[in-house]
């Protein structure tokens, strides 16, 4: 069980990610780390401990992994009265269900209408609604922010009184999430981003990594990596289609080819956005760029 008598002093400090233990990063915050590193969850899914006295909240428990469930329930200080979820891919939510049985906490998040990597176990006891504010205890005040991009259902949290936003995948740390469509779309990931500037933030919280100072700047350049990508996507389109193979290795030429099937992922998701935008089209099996000399060679 963690210590929560001794006063917290100074801002959040994060002494770096210890699987199966219990950190304490600020006043009313503390991490546990899933045992589940790996390409696509790094270090491995982060699950938080949020609240005061008697009464906790759990936000994304991770996997359904019974040592990490157990490592959240000797971690809680009191009894767990919420359970909230960024999104429902499977490193984020399928702890929920367990958790929820275990401990008889509200289960909070949004479902989807995609089955791509999404949890089937996940059934909210009510859905979360953008601006909505969760009370977890004297001084820990959630506001729900939904920032759709990374799936169509994420939602980022702000613990108001510390400026922390808990970003689930939608910003991790030391990389940049996969945007898989359907259910992931660049132009809502782009948008939510610059969102998330308007909003008053000293910290971010991310689902795997740790926690991040300075977070507007770290927004920034996720938005300028994103649009540089999309620069190079524009650039690699000829009058003539290409297959997305083919087109991975000139925009991801500086990407391990073994990251390549994923990076396709996340490509689609550039040209689709392009695609509304009237800047790219597919034909055949192939995209091509659209301008003067794709009408003149059609004709």
């Amino acid at each position: 069980m963690i210590e929560t008598q001794r006063d917290w002093s100074g801002p959040p400090r994060d002494p770096g990610i210890q699987p199966g233990v219990a950190i304490r990063l600020s006043r009313v915050v503390w991490r546990v780390t899933a045992r589940n590193a790996g390409v696509m969850t790094g270090p491995g899914t982060n699950s938080y401990l949020i609240g005061a006295g008697r009464e906790w909240t759990i936000l994304d428990p991770g996997p359904a992994d019974d040592r990490h469930l157990q490592a959240l329930l000797d971690a809680a200080p009191g009894t767990v009265r919420y359970i909230v979820v960024t999104h429902t891919h499977e490193d984020h939510s399928p702890g929920s269900a367990p958790l929820k049985s275990s401990t008889g906490a509200l289960l909070l998040g949004r479902k989807t209408s995609h089955h791509h990597w999404q949890d089937p176990t996940f059934v909210p006891d009510r859905e979360l609604r953008h601006e909505d504010r969760l009370t977890l205890a004297a001084g820990a005040t959630l506001r729900v922010v939904h920032t759709p991009g990374h799936a169509s259902n994420h939602l980022c949290f702000l613990l108001e009184e510390e400026r922390i936003l808990f970003t689930g995948d939608h910003i991790i740390q030391g990389s940049t999430p996969v945007i898989d469509p359907p259910d992931g779309n660049m132009a809502d990931y782009i948008a939510a981003l610059q969102s998330l500037l308007r909003e008053p933030l000293d910290y971010l919280a991310p689902g795997h990594g740790t926690l991040i100072p300075e977070p507007r700047e770290a927004i920034q350049l996720l938005i300028q990596h994103r649009l540089h990508r999309e620069a190079k996507v524009l650039a690699a389109l000829t009058p003539l289609p290409l297959a997305l193979p083919t087109l991975v290795r000139r925009v991801y030429n500086d990407v391990s080819p073994q990251l390549h099937a994923l990076a396709e992922r996340s490509l689609l998701a550039h040209l689709l956005k392009l695609e509304a935008e009237g800047r790219a089209r597919r034909k055949s099996d192939g995209w091509m760029r659209v301008d003067d000399s794709s009408v003149e060679h059609e004709l």
